[in-house]
């Protein structure tokens, strides 16, 4: 395959080499074009000796082939890594003030782009903006890691790790479309629960794993509808997906009434509020309404996956989520088993959460299981990986 690699200024360019070098091993072509920049963290000979392909930033060599536009016309796949702030900016805006800038305009291959920057970078409105400008686009994007960075600071903005890159990258063009024509409804996010006009009830759900599960699934083909809660500024959904956006607990589940019977996968990722508050206040609750203390009268929300499973019709498909404060792997297993035999559903992913795991985080752990408690699945890593984990069980399900 026809692998343009492009690699900006920033310091995790050191990290692209083993990313070239594993793309290479695995008998790729692979051209690196590196922005100036980029050359004063790792140098051109470096470039041309692990790809074994002459390596050039200028626009103005090679005029004859007009390379310029060449390498983005002959390339399969588009990679960059670290896509500094800069580089992304630039990209939103369509500059091709460099080799790489006009090879970015000049392809229509698929583009992945691997962010690196500090963490007050990453969050800055500006960035926000670009990356849900370039998904809407369709570019994909593997990261940023939440980890240690340049400095000694540490938080979002670590540049993945090659080996991640590199298979998010290739499984672009080498993903079997086993979901082909098939109708995928996907809850994702957080409710929330209203106490007065200001306030709520809510939990810290970004909605990252149930975008990725969308995002997946129309990878392979499907017809995706998300119905989304309160995604994170960051978790931007798949211009490909039907995006229904809701508030509540209330009003996932008639939107889930809504979408579902016409569905033949289910995946109930969102994380919906167990209760909400009996007694709405029109008006903000103020500390002198309520002196000394103020208590809430909470009334049990309907159970949406109990519904959707006593719905259920012939062929279809529905899967839970479950997660979980457990001690250990054998407790979440414990419980897991026990929620997908209670729910009737006919596949359950759990994972464990606490302070520190499972919500606001990139990474997920999941174990997967099925009604009778079989593990079908055991997967880690990147919540896109996972996603692409309960697809593979969703799919040997439906064949089985």
């Amino acid at each position: 395959m026809f692998i343009v690699v492009g690699v900006t200024g920033g310091i995790a360019a050191y990290k692209t080499v083993g990313l070239v070098r594993l793309l290479v091993k695995a008998g790729h072509d692979v051209h690196v074009i590196p922005t100036d920049d980029a050359l004063r963290f790792v140098g051109a000979p470096t470039w041309e000796a692990i790809s074994r392909n002459p390596v050039t930033t200028s626009v103005h060599d090679d005029v004859a082939r007009v390379r310029h536009v060449a390498l983005g016309q002959s390339a399969e796949l588009v990679i960059v890594a670290p896509a500094t702030a800069n580089t992304l900016a630039a990209m939103t805006a369509g500059l091709a003030s460099d080799l790489l800038g006009t090879t970015l305009l000049a392809t229509t291959a698929p583009v992945v782009v691997a962010p690196a920057m500090h963490t007050e970078m990453w969050r800055h409105p500006a960035t926000t903006h670009n990356m849900r400008v370039l998904r809407e686009r369709g570019v994909h994007v593997v990261g940023p890691a939440d980890g240690a960075l340049t400095g000694g600071d540490s938080g979002p903005g670590r540049m993945s790790e090659p080996e991640d890159i590199a298979a998010a990258a290739l499984a672009l063009v080498e993903r079997p479309r086993d979901l082909e024509g098939v109708s995928v409804v996907v809850s994702a996010g957080g409710t929330r629960e209203p106490i007065d006009p200001v306030r709520f009830l809510g939990n810290r759900s970004s909605g990252r794993q149930g975008v990725a599960i969308a995002r997946a699934a129309a990878d392979r083909g499907a017809l995706v509808t998300l119905v989304a809660a309160h995604l994170d500024a960051d978790v931007v959904p798949d211009p490909r997906v039907e995006v229904i956006a809701v508030a509540t607990a209330d009003e996932l589940g008639r939107a889930m009434d809504a979408t579902a019977p016409d569905a033949d996968v289910v995946v109930m990722a969102a994380a919906v509020a167990d209760y909400s508050v009996a007694s709405v206040s029109e008006n903000k609750i103020r500390k002198q309404d309520a002196p000394g203390g103020l208590t809430l009268e909470l009334v049990e929300n309907r159970d949406i996956v109990a519904g959707l499973v006593a719905a259920r019709r012939d062929g279809q498909t529905i899967v839970a989520f479950a997660a979980e404060t457990v001690r250990d792997d054998d407790e979440l297993l414990e419980r897991a088993r026990a929620k997908a035999a209670r729910k009737g559903v006919d596949l359950l992913a759990a994972n464990a959460v606490g302070w520190t795991q499972g919500f606001e985080s990139t990474d997920n752990a999941l174990v997967i299981v099925e009604r009778e408690g079989e593990v079908v699945a055991v997967a880690s890593g990147s919540k896109d990986d996972t996603a692409h984990a309960l697809l593979d069980a969703i799919v040997a399900h439906r064949q089985g």
